[in-house]
Order: C-alpha cells, then sequence, then structure tokens
C-alpha cells in the first residue's frame, strides 16, 4: 500500500478490499481499518463483516442471535460476543 491516498483512491481500495474480505487475515483488515482512519472515511455497515476484538472475518459459522430488535454475534475464533441494533 502506498503511505498517501486521496479520499477516492483511499475508498475505492476500501471496497475493492471489501469484496473477498473471507480470504483476508487480521492483518490485512487492520492495515484497512488504519487507510480508513488516515483518510477519514467511514466503513459504516462493512465493520459488521469482521470481529471487532480479533478482526478475524466472519466466516458464516458464527453463533447469531436476534433477540428483542438486538443481534448478537458469539465469534469463533476468540468467543467474544459482538451486539448491533438492528434498525
Amino acid at each position: 500500500m502506498k503511505n498517501k491516498y486521496s479520499k477516492t483512491e483511499a475508498k475505492k481500495e476500501i471496497n475493492d478490499f471489501f469484496e473477498k474480505i473471507k480470504e483476508k487475515s487480521p492483518k490485512a483488515i487492520k492495515k484497512i481499518k488504519n487507510l480508513a482512519m488516515r483518510s477519514n472515511t467511514s466503513l459504516k455497515e462493512k465493520k459488521k463483516l469482521f470481529c471487532r476484538h480479533c478482526l478475524s472475518p466472519y466466516s458464516g459459522k458464527e453463533i447469531i442471535r436476534i433477540k428483542k430488535g438486538i443481534k448478537s454475534i458469539e465469534c469463533k475464533n476468540c468467543d467474544k460476543k459482538t451486539r448491533w441494533k438492528i434498525r
């Protein structure tokens, strides 16, 4: 990755990265998160595609529960729970 990106270049790089997130490593996800922070771009819904504790991408085998408008996902890698409000 280059050191300096314009905001549009950074958004393009981020979108290309998240198209194939299933085969990415936590180290690569950390680099993309840092790129987003440097270019002041929001990941919005893309941050729900990986665990916020261990940064491993969700494979689809996680335990998912929906109760009272809250979606909770239990990561298979680190056994931590992440909760999101459903809109």
